[in-house]
């Protein structure tokens, strides 16, 4: 409860004040008759009148104080807040071609590919996100949601090995750039993850780069692999799994240019802890914009107030005139 004129509220000490002036008037007397005797009226039992007689004292000071609180001017008050947010839409185009088993990332490329964008994805509950995934060709994984449940289970649904082997960088990226087609948002983003060389596919990844541009649509290329070789799970002759050590290439030149294109920016991840900070700098890079406006609504509340003094006060008009008569 808040009071709009809170110092009116010192007004309530009139209210003891007036039952001390009724008590003193009380022990003063009123109006005498003289009789000859009380001897008959000792025994008489007291009625209810008798116990109602302090009532309208009672009333009529709690009259008052409802009436000073009324004047205060109690308002209720409801506080709140409105939140708007500008959303990012972006796609995510992650390579899933058989070299992204490779074990220079722990688990590997792909698993640890997936982990690091599963967290990205938890940490932006308010934009719209999409899933591609390209290796020989592109698919569309997810399209566009805030449904985080869902995309996290297609995400983790990946797998290397369901479609033609190969990297088709350019194929991925136009893929990313067909979901993003329809888009209204403001901000439009691409992040490509591959361990690779453009080996296969139609469109060249620099001719999807400035389809991008065009579209206003900005891409982050993450090249994901250490240098060197790197060991790479594979099967004898005999057909027994062993591990290979394989030449690590990366179109670092390719990348670096699609994300100059685009206004965006290229990253090269080594190991897991550089993968997390890149999404994490990405994510620090594209945060949605929010705005919040706090309100306070004040609700007047003194009209309950007067009407139940009012109340109280016809009430105890009535009782002094038609219940507890007293001589003048």
């Amino acid at each position: 409860m808040h009071f709009a004129s809170p110092h009116l509220l010192w007004l309530l000490g009139i209210a003891p004040l007036a039952v001390l002036y009724a008590l003193w008037r009380a022990r003063q007397g009123r109006a005498s008759i003289r009789i000859s005797t009380v001897d008959g009226a000792l025994g008489t039992p007291r009625t209810w009148r008798y116990w109602l007689r302090p009532l309208p004292v009672a009333l009529r000071t709690a009259a008052v104080a409802l009436l000073v609180v009324a004047l205060a001017r109690p308002q209720s008050v409801e506080q709140g807040a409105t939140r708007t947010s500008e959303g990012i839409d972006i796609v995510l185009a992650l390579d899933i071609s058989t070299s992204m088993l490779a074990r220079d990332l722990e688990p590997d490329r792909l698993r640890a590919a997936k982990q690091v964008a599963g967290t990205f994805v938890a940490d932006r509950p308010g934009d719209r996100i999409g899933l591609v995934a390209f290796a020989g060709e592109a698919f569309t994984q997810s399209p566009l949601t805030t449904d985080q449940g869902t995309l996290q289970t297609l995400l983790g649904r990946l797998r290397s090995g369901v479609v033609e082997d190969g990297t088709a960088i350019g194929n991925g990226l136009a893929t990313a750039l067909n979901r993003l087609r329809e888009s209204q948002a403001k901000s439009k983003v691409v992040i490509l993850l591959t361990d690779g060389e453009n080996n296969r596919g139609e469109i060249a990844p620099l001719t999807a780069a400035e389809i991008a541009r065009d579209q206003g649509v900005r891409v982050y290329t993450i090249g994901v692999g250490t240098h060197g070789t790197a060991p790479y799970p594979t099967v004898d002759y005999f057909g027994n799994p062993t591990v290979v050590q394989a030449q690590v290439r990366i179109d670092e030149q390719t990348l670096s240019r699609i994300a100059e294109l685009t206004g965006g920016r290229y990253f090269r991840a080594t190991d897991n802890e550089k993968l997390r900070a890149i999404y994490d700098e990405i994510n620090r890079l594209e945060k949605s914009r929010v705005e919040i406006s706090e309100y306070t609504i004040y609700s007047e509340e003194y009209l309950s107030w007067a009407i139940a003094a009012l109340l109280l006060l016809l009430l105890e008009i009535l009782l002094r005139t038609f219940v507890l008569k007293t001589l003048p």
